[in-house]
């Protein structure tokens, strides 16, 4: 046994990476997973090949620079500013008891104060990519509850940012008087504030020029090479300069460059090395667990899981549905937040190197986060059948349809006929568009939407629009479905789709249906389900860009297949 140099510690790394994170895949979990996995492999707590662990410590350094560069990239305050009033109480919410409730526990085991806050703080915040990947995944992302997850993981990782800046002055100074600690707390937020300024009026206007003027030289590689140089030389810099983390510097620098018109480009570009950097870093954080502490534990990582698993997803459902949103929406975003990741490495990394958290409480929160992001999946595919069980609850025994609250807004309209019109289901991107359509043709339509806010906004521009689940017959009714011409769905969620058309077609069984979905097996199930034209995003794309190159060499339309070719992903 010996330790393995620098090419051979990422040739290890990377190789094992690659099969266990293969693997997983294959199994429907996360590749987060097997990267782990093959950290574990090859620390110093198994047997066989052990890597360098100084070494790919370092490496991981710089995975945290660029994940924390591309949470800056995605950073939107308009996605913030939209879910406010849910996100920023609910996440503030989710951390104060999250955090409280595993401090508890540290001190059932006999840990000390400042161990439990660092332990629960590592089980409040969840894996960005996780999330990310999740919503991705189910065609989530511009969904109410994909706008409130990110806005509540944005919440949390602003609040983790703040804390890992903090927590080196507080513990560096803990024979400090109250006065020298206050001075030191209050300087370090004003470098932070300095800081968020320069970036926010300066960086801005200085970083998008910067850019335009490498792109203007047509060099891939030199653009690949500022985009890195920016990400990198900011972290540095901020660390430098301001005393605050290179995780940090890296977020405000993703947030400069996501103000660009070039942040597209930025992240694409950027998205090879930050996907390599990320596995090096989950590989180096798998080194430093030790699987036989978890057997000498294995209730405090049950209690852990049921903290994660259970109780954050509790809280999150409590705080959502005290909302007013549905109980689907409310589910979604639960499940979404039902697991730890990189941020949670990250403290209790820092917890750990700061003395605080002992090496126990760090394998905990690793191996808690290995096996919620294992069961991440089981937690969506358990959405379903939670929402029909709670639909039926709330029908109460006589079974009949859940009652969802409905309200019309621009009651002052115009009478406007409801028969024979259209009933539009979802008014984000495509419904919209649709709707522009409808109003431009002078095509009468009332929209159904379970965003509050949004049917609002609908209101106050004089369009018919009905807060609610589509899914309740008594939402459906109240839009006028008996009496009209076509149902349109524009709503991602395929399960949602085909629950709105068998209640459609319940109640008007002549009504014509339109639906979208982006899965080949979700459109035979949607056909199945009695949709008169069923729209296959990707496919539709395909044909239309196959229609203009015939069109190129003077060919008529082509012949669009019904299904698309065998072997081909429509997902």
């Amino acid at each position: 046994m010996h330790q393995t140099p620098l090419i051979a510690t990422i040739a290890a790394a990377f190789v094992l990476a690659l099969g266990f994170g293969f693997v997983a895949a294959r199994l429907r979990v996360p590749p987060l997973v097997g990267y782990l996995l093959a950290g574990i492999l090859l620390g110093r707590f198994t047997p066989g090949l052990v890597a360098d662990a100084g070494l790919a410590a370092q490496l991981a350094d710089v995975g945290v620079i660029l994940l924390m560069f591309g949470v800056g990239l995605h950073f939107s305050f308009a996605d913030l500013f939209k879910t406010r009033r849910v996100a920023l109480p609910g996440a503030l919410v989710q951390i104060a008891v999250t955090t409280a409730v595993g401090a508890g526990l540290a001190m059932v085991w006999g840990w000390t104060a400042g161990a439990g806050i660092v332990f629960g703080l590592s089980l409040s915040v969840a894996s960005t990519v996780v999330l990310l990947q999740a919503l991705e995944r189910r065609n989530a992302l511009d969904s109410t509850e994909g706008h409130i997850a990110m806005g509540w993981l944005i919440v949390e990782d602003l609040a983790m940012v703040l804390v890992l800046v903090v927590l080196p002055v507080l513990t560096g100074r803990t024979g400090a008087s109250a006065y020298a600690l206050t001075t030191a707390l209050v300087l370090i937020f004003v470098k932070i504030v300095v800081f968020g300024l320069l970036a926010r009026f300066v960086g801005t206007r200085f970083v998008p020029w910067l850019l335009m003027q490498v792109t203007r030289a047509a060099s891939r590689e030199l653009f690949t090479l500022a985009v890195l140089a920016i990400a990198l030389g900011i972290a540095y810099g901020s660390a430098a300069v301001f005393d605050v983390s290179f995780a940090l510097g890296a977020f405000f620098a993703g947030v400069v460059l996501s103000e660009s018109e070039l942040s597209q480009r930025a992240a694409a570009d950027s998205l090879p090395l930050k996907d390599a950097f990320a596995v090096l870093f989950f590989v180096s954080v798998g080194m430093l667990l030790d699987p036989a502490t978890l057997m000498r534990t294995p209730l405090e990582l049950l209690a852990i899981l049921v903290v994660i698993l259970l109780g954050k997803a509790l809280v999150a459902y409590g705080i959502i549905r005290a909302f007013r949103f549905p109980a689907r929406i409310a589910l979604t975003v639960s499940a979404s937040l039902a697991q730890i990741g990189e941020f949670s490495f990250i403290l209790a990394s820092l917890g750990t190197s700061l003395g605080l958290l002992p090496t126990q409480g760090r394998d905990l929160i690793l191996a808690g986060a290995i096996v919620s992001i294992a069961l991440n999946p089981l937690a969506f595919a358990a959405i379903r059948p939670l929402a029909r069980w709670l639909e039926q609850y709330s029908a109460g025994p006589s079974h009949e349809p859940a009652k969802v609250q409905s309200r019309e807004f621009a009651t002052d309209l115009p009478a406007v006929s409801l028969r024979d019109h259209v009933v539009l289901v979802g008014y984000a991107r495509v419904g919209s568009v649709i709707g522009s359509i409808l109003t431009c043709a002078g095509v009468p339509f009332t929209v159904v939407e379970n965003d509050l806010r949004l049917a609002e906004a609908l209101g106050e521009r004089k369009l018919h629009a009905l807060q609610g689940e589509a899914m309740a017959e008594s939402v459906l009714e109240a839009a006028g479905v008996r009496y009209a011409r076509v149902l349109v769905l524009a709503i991602p969620d395929g399960y949602q789709a085909r629950r709105v058309l068998e209640t459609a077609r319940r109640l008007n069984p002549r009504i014509q249906t339109a639906v979208r979905t982006h899965s080949e097996s979700e459109y035979a199930h949607l056909q199945e389900a009695g949709a008169d034209f069923v729209v296959l995003g990707e496919r539709e794309l395909a044909l239309a860009m196959a229609d203009y190159t015939l069109a190129c060499f003077g060919l008529p339309a082509s012949r669009r297949p019904p299904t698309v070719p065998p072997g081909i992903s429509s997902s």
